[in-house]
């Protein structure tokens, strides 16, 4: 049947099974939206605040549900606001597709209004991005787009569509799911470029077969799960196999919920802010295997010297990460559900008593001395946990706060925890605590902030109150950028530039504001009945923020300084 490129485009989203679209119109994707008009009852859009604020919530979207987010864009700075949204998906791995609209083929490279030239400035930051200049493509394209977003290692994909494309018409006919990825329709640069990305590697089993050799001969062995974990949902698998080889377990930021917070091989996160016990175990084990980990500066802060005294073995999807940061000693390359189910039809039940003994004499989480009369990050964290249900949805910014809330909250499963590790996204938060709402409207969804950080995405409330999808906001208000604090207060001695935010606005009134509800709290009785009231609003659908204040100087511990040996505690 003949249809426009708009409604093409809107058929496609159907195909691959998208209820929800994020996202901000303009001038050259108007024909889209447009269409979308008639689509209202298949296709829900959710319209944010601001691009970039759209960008997060498909990427929170498509971290707590496993699905690929969807978001739209006009071109010019509507295009150009959704980047750090991309990057922060590509550093983390997210699948994602974002959709702009450019002007038309007979204004490319005038230097039209709103013009540029969004393809060139995402490349760097996204598995691949293609400007469709052709109706006749367009359907193939944003089915390929899906299949290279989720397949291999998920990641963003950018579709450019120029306007006048989404205008002409041409026949379409439905495609099945089960067929795109094997569809081939592209232009071959297109698909050549596509092929290693679409197919899943095989996993070598001569690898497979070194590594139970080497799980036979050791006596102390050490696990991290990292965020290729999470990612393929092999949670389950990991938990298994760390049991079988009765190992213990550090998580890096992006591996919460791969393996159990309250698992009694749990050793907490490792690295900069680690636990002692996890970076104590990784100094002192003889054999080192991460399972979908970077080995990043904030893991392996000093590359030569990690994990001195064992063999190291990596095991991710992507084989550009082998040997990247740290030499490896052994590797496998394949998905991690894949390799860990191969792992566990092979490997027979260890018992390594001592070696836990000895890595659990190591606290596993940082003690604060608490009072009646103010709170300390432990105690806000410790009330959520206990007061919130064990399964919700937690959202996080960037800084002291967001280290606290993985030090000290427990995750479970995939999903649980979004949060931007790799790119380190202040703003993130409201944004992806509203996407993780739209696709588990079920679950309670609580976002962790800090003052600095809600600065930058507060206007995502409004988002937040008109689609009632209600999210309770914690801010830890220190009144200071806390982390650019910290690392001023220990290594530029004292010397506090401009970091101090003694500004405005009220959180409280600003909140308000935007029709939802708020509550100050300073003492933990005030963050109790602060919480009791956000838990009623909840109930009701509505959302709630909570201002909580710290001490300026309450400083994230442990912490071992760039590039240094990772027992090198500057804060124990």
């Amino acid at each position: 049947m003949k249809m426009t490129g708009a409604q093409i485009l809107l058929e496609c989203l159907l195909e691959q099974g998208v209820d929800t679209v994020f996202g901000y119109p303009g001038g050259t994707i108007l024909n889209v939206y447009d269409a979308l008009y008639d689509y209202h009852d298949k296709i829900t859009h959710i319209l944010t605040a601001h691009e970039q604020g759209a960008a997060h919530a498909a990427d929170g979207y498509a971290r707590s549900t496993g699905k690929v987010g969807v978001c739209f864009a006009t071109s010019g700075p509507g295009a150009t606001n959704l980047t750090t949204g991309i990057a922060t998906a590509y550093m983390d791995s997210s699948p994602v597709v974002f959709i702009s609209c450019n002007v038309a083929q007979s204004l490319i490279g005038k230097d039209a209004f709103q013009e540029v030239d969004i393809t060139g400035i995402t490349m760097p930051i996204t598995k691949f991005t293609y400007m469709v200049r052709d109706v006749e493509k367009l359907a193939d394209v944003v089915r390929d787009s899906f299949a290279l977003a989720r397949s291999g290692r998920p990641g963003p994909v950018f579709i450019d569509i120029t306007r006048d494309v989404t205008a002409a018409e041409c026949d379409y006919e439905p495609l099945p799911l089960e067929q795109h990825a094997t569809t081939g329709h592209l232009a071959s640069l297109y698909r050549r470029a596509c092929t290693s990305s679409l197919k899943m590697p095989e996993a070598d089993l001569d690898d497979v077969n070194t590594l139970v050799e080497m799980i036979a001969q050791s006596e102390k062995p050490m696990l991290i799960c990292g965020g290729g974990v999470v990612r393929s949902r092999a949670h389950e698998e990991f938990r298994a196999f760390a049991r079988r080889i009765d190992s213990p377990c550090a998580i890096t930021v992006m591996g919460g919920g791969g393996v159990a917070g309250r698992d009694p091989l749990a050793t907490g996160m490792i690295g900069m802010h680690g636990s002692v016990a996890s970076n104590m175990a990784v100094d002192n084990c003889d054999l080192l295997i991460a399972v979908g980990c970077r080995f990043s500066d904030r893991v392996a802060l000093k590359p030569d010297t990690f994990a001195r005294q064992a063999r190291i073995v990596h095991i991710d999807i992507d084989r550009a990460e082998i040997n990247k940061n740290v030499q490896t000693d052994h590797h496998i390359v394949g998905d991690a559900k894949q390799v860990l189910r191969l792992l566990l039809e092979r490997v027979p039940q260890y018992e390594h008593k001592a070696w836990k003994d000895y890595v659990f004499s190591f606290p596993t989480e940082t003690g604060y001395t608490e009072t009646p009369s103010s709170l300390t990050p432990k105690q806000v964290l410790s009330t959520i946990a206990r007061r919130f249900p064990q399964d919700s949805i937690v959202a996080t910014d960037v800084g002291q706060h967001q280290m606290w809330s993985i030090q000290h909250l427990h995750f479970d499963y995939p999903g649980q925890l979004l949060t931007s590790g790799g790119f380190g996204a202040m703003g993130f938060g409201l944004g992806a605590a509203i996407g993780a709402k739209r696709g588990n409207p079920d679950k309670t969804v609580i976002h962790i902030t800090g003052d600095g950080c809600f600065r930058m995405n507060g206007n995502e409330l409004a988002t937040e109150e008109f689609y009632k999808l209600p999210v309770i906001t914690f801010i830890f208000n220190n009144g200071n950028l806390g982390m650019v604090r910290q690392w001023q207060n220990l290594t530029c001695d004292k010397r506090f530039s401009e970091t101090a935010l003694n500004r405005g606005p009220d959180f409280v009134k600003y909140t308000q504001s935007f029709g939802l509800g708020a509550r100050h709290a300073s003492n933990p009785q005030e963050l109790e009945d602060a919480i009791t009231e956000a838990l009623r609003e909840n109930e009701q659908g509505r959302g709630f923020v909570i201002e909580c204040s710290i001490d300026a100087d309450e400083m994230v511990h442990p912490m071992v300084n760039g590039g240094h040996h990772i027992t090198e505690f500057l804060l124990s």
